[in-house]
């Protein structure tokens, strides 16, 4: 026995009750559980004793590479993440399409200086992965770059010689490992697809045993329609579903949650097979850029920046932004008080940070989206933003379902990143399970974990278990809490001392260890 974990509350994440034992860890796996010795003990009294956490919505895609230390994960006990999320991310993908992505994805992921961007394929990213990562990572093809990739950047219908393409790109990087395909349906080109190409799409991924994981349509205005969108692309498809980021967002949905649970309670009563995943907070976080309607982003970034600097495409773009509410923010007329800018590239842009778009153009003597139009072009779109349009009945109420899973949604770059990508899963624990009240410890522990891992189709982890995977988190539950906040987003959980990736400890006695056991949970059932 390499570890034992002595005296431990076990939460398996199965949502039973937890119990007291001792956990023995040996090469890599969950040993023994019960009364166990080992050439390494620690003293786990008064500590829970879980499966690790497994983010179903992360933007790690770079950062895991780019910072191998990836702190802001491993310090709120994350043991995997799922990437590739939005429909958009850097595999599949040509030399050309991956100079857009880089340009496009800039204010999600930054483009690191010197960063060797070495592969093409989804096989070849995830061997990257492999060489040694801080926590495990599972890939979902991005159906917006491989729209990118196979159609170009053009708003209409694809080819039947492009959707055979798609799907054979698609099937390729399912049988390389992916897990199943991400839409972004409010980001281009991905939005340009409609239900039929969609539904084709998760056919090949519904036959090699992935699943569909959208970023739907409208999160506003039309959000119930959107959601019922995806539940008839699943049931045409046969492809089981998980809803990313699951909210219920904008004044127009104020306390509707009911209306989109009972939506998914009837898909699931007929036979579907629906999950969702939902960060515990109320504001929202994207790249600047995607308000924008989606006609002006035709074409890439650079088609899109000539616009931004044409006085007549402005005037048009502000009506639809201001007035009527464009595609890109959900259909529903931008309020500036609401969005923040959190993070920009250059140095003279750095005054914006921290105040919404209204508040700097108040500050400037200038019409919000003069501002806004003048920032997307001076930083070439790689602003990121909050858009501060959540409310907390929803947030409680989906949370409850028991579908439900954990996802930050976290973007790790910027000034001030939203701080869901540091305090996702203590935030959990802290305010939801001990100061509120709205999940039992042991439920709230398997939505983030044993359920999670049923959707990734992970035999062998997600629960504490004998021969599972050592994924493992210890934290105090009395004292368990998410420190990172708005103003300093970068700031590490308090409460958790051990974290433990494929039977490694990556953190240990609340200390970063400079391990980095963790690598690609690839999909095999495309290989039965």
């Amino acid at each position: 026995m390499d570890i034992v974990y002595k005296g431990a509350l076990v939460v398996d994440g199965t949502g039973a009750p937890g119990y007291r034992a001792d956990v023995g860890v040996a090469n890599g796996r969950i040993a023994e559980i019960g009364k166990v010795s080992a050439k390494r003990r620690v003293d786990a009294d008064g500590l829970v004793l879980a499966p690790g956490f497994i983010d179903m919505h992360s933007h790690s895609d770079i950062q895991v590479l780019a910072n191998p230390e990836h702190l802001a994960k491993v310090s709120q006990g994350v043991t995997t993440e799922v990437i590739g999320q939005d429909g958009l991310s850097y595999a599949p993908v040509d030399d050309d399409v991956l100079a857009a992505l880089r340009a496009q994805l800039a204010g999600w992921n930054d483009d690191p200086a010197g960063f060797d961007w070495n592969w093409r394929t989804v096989g070849e990213y995830l061997d990257r992965l492999d060489r040694g990562i801080a926590v495990n990572a599972a890939y979902l093809v991005p159906q917006g770059t491989l729209r990118m990739l196979c159609v170009g950047w053009d708003d209409r219908p694809a080819t039947e010689s492009e959707l055979d393409r798609m799907r054979q790109v698609l099937a390729e990087s399912l049988h390389q490992g992916a897990v199943g395909m991400s839409s972004g349906l409010t980001y281009t080109p991905g939005m340009y697809a409609d239900s039929a190409e969609l539904t084709a799409l998760c056919r090949v991924v519904a036959e090699l045993g992935g699943y569909y994981s959208p970023h739907h349509r409208s999160y506003g205005a039309g959000a119930l329609e959107a959601y019922s969108e995806m539940v008839e692309v699943s049931r045409q498809s046969g492809c089981p579903l998980h809803l990313a980021h699951a909210t219920m967002n904008f004044e127009v949905n104020r306390g509707r949650a009911g209306e989109l649970l009972a939506l998914l309670d009837d898909a699931i009563a007929a036979g579907a097979d629906v999950t969702l995943d939902t960060y515990p907070y109320l504001p929202g976080a994207t790249y600047l850029s995607a308000l924008l309607p989606s006609w002006s982003s035709e074409g890439g970034p650079e088609k899109t920046l000539q616009r931004l600097t044409d006085p007549e495409t402005r005037e048009r773009i502000r009506v639809e932004i201001e007035e009527i509410g464009s595609d890109g923010c959900h259909g529903v007329p931008v309020d500036w008080d609401t969005i923040e800018i959190n993070g920009v590239r250059k140095a003279e842009n750095t005054h914006l940070v921290g105040k919404s778009v209204a508040q700097s153009a108040r500050e400037t003597g200038r019409a919000p989206a003069e501002l806004y139009f003048d920032t997307l072009v001076s930083e070439r779109l790689g602003t990121s933003c909050l858009m501060h349009v959540g409310h907390e009945e929803n947030v409680q109420a989906i949370m409850r379902h028991p579908a439900h899973t954990g996802g930050s949604d976290g973007l790790l770059v910027g000034d001030r990143p939203h701080p869901r990508a540091w305090g996702t899963f203590p935030r959990y624990l802290a305010r939801y399970v001990r100061e509120l009240g709205v999940l039992s410890l042991e439920e709230c522990v398997a939505h983030l974990t044993g359920r999670a891992a049923q959707r990734l189709r992970l035999t062998d982890r997600g629960l504490v278990r004998p021969g599972y995977a050592a994924d493992l988190v210890l934290f105090d539950p009395h004292e368990v809490a998410d420190t990172a906040t708005f103003d300093q987003p970068r700031q590490a959980a308090a409460g958790i001392p051990h974290v433990v990736v494929n039977g490694v400890p990556v953190v240990d006695a609340g200390r970063r260890t400079d391990a980095l056991p963790g690598h690609s949970l690839r999909n095999t059932r495309s290989r039965a």
